[in-house]
């Protein structure tokens, strides 16, 4: 397979997976640590999911320019301070995890098991959910907790970033629709530092002239155009819909990865 189908293939998983509960790091490390599609490094499939959150920024281009124009309102300043708590953790505990060189997985039964186990959690998270609910903010300690699941989901490849942040925001009573908005815009500095301190360490490390920068550019811009689909799709999804789709889903499908991994281990 040429180089440049195997990137704008992995560019589309990352673009419909990123926003979804179903975890795009996993669903990008499973073809690869499969073999079925080539390796292209953690750079690349960390940097790429920068390219898809710019499709948040076009989807909720007036939430943020409402945002950005209201900053004298004391619940903007309130709601964009409680965004920079959850980012300001997630760095700090990014950068911890980086000190222990915690990488990617190699082999796909780590993948494999998260995403089972997160179904599974998902399923119980949902079932306990209560038919109606009226909290659409942010608290300083649901900040502070969308912090920790977004960790979690870093140590954790195939937890899912967003559905972890999402979950966790409703586990503490936070309506669906306002859990899954300061999700995604959370998800807009997260993603971008992430890929950006991955290029930096390139950089540093003398890895940059290895290299092949237009294809990270071809995966971004087909992440990009990708999640711009899907996040139109799922805004309007979760008015109405619960996770428990993509709960089963992903119980199904660790189940195969597991078989899967037991027979190439064979």
């Amino acid at each position: 397979m040429p180089d440049w189908l195997a990137v704008i293939i992995l560019g589309i998983i990352e673009g419909v997976t990123e926003f979804l509960p179903i975890s795009s790091t996993g669903h990008l490390l499973i073809p690869q640590n499969l073999g079925w599609l080539p390796k292209q490094g953690d750079l690349f499939d960390v940097v790429i999911q920068s390219g898809a959150v710019l499709a948040v920024l076009a989807v909720f281009m007036k939430r943020v320019h409402h945002l950005g124009s209201t900053l004298k309102e004391t619940s903007t300043r309130d709601y964009l301070a409680k965004l920079a708590l959850s980012f300001g953790l997630t760095a700090a505990g990014g950068l911890v995890i980086k000190k222990m060189d915690i990488e990617l997985p190699e082999s796909i039964e780590p993948v494999a098991w998260a995403t089972l186990i997160g179904g599974i959690l998902i399923l119980i998270l949902e079932r306990g959910q209560k038919e109606e609910k009226s909290a659409t903010s942010i608290s300083w300690s649901i900040a502070a907790a969308i912090a920790a699941a977004q960790l979690l989901a870093a140590v954790f490849p195939g937890t899912s970033r967003s559905g972890a942040s999402i979950l966790m925001a409703m586990a503490f009573g936070v309506a669906r629709p306002a859990a899954t908005e300061f999700s995604f815009l959370l998800g807009i500095p997260t993603l971008i530092s992430a890929g950006g301190l991955k290029i930096v360490s390139a950089f540093l490390n003398g890895e940059a002239e290895r290299i092949d920068w237009g294809m990270l550019a071809l995966g971004s811009i087909t992440s990009a155009a990708s999640a711009f689909l899907v996040v139109k799709w799922l805004i309007h999804f979760v008015q109405s819909h619960s996770f428990v789709g993509f709960a089963w889903y992903r119980i199904l499908l660790g189940i195969l990865l597991l078989t899967l991994s037991t027979g190439v281990g064979r």
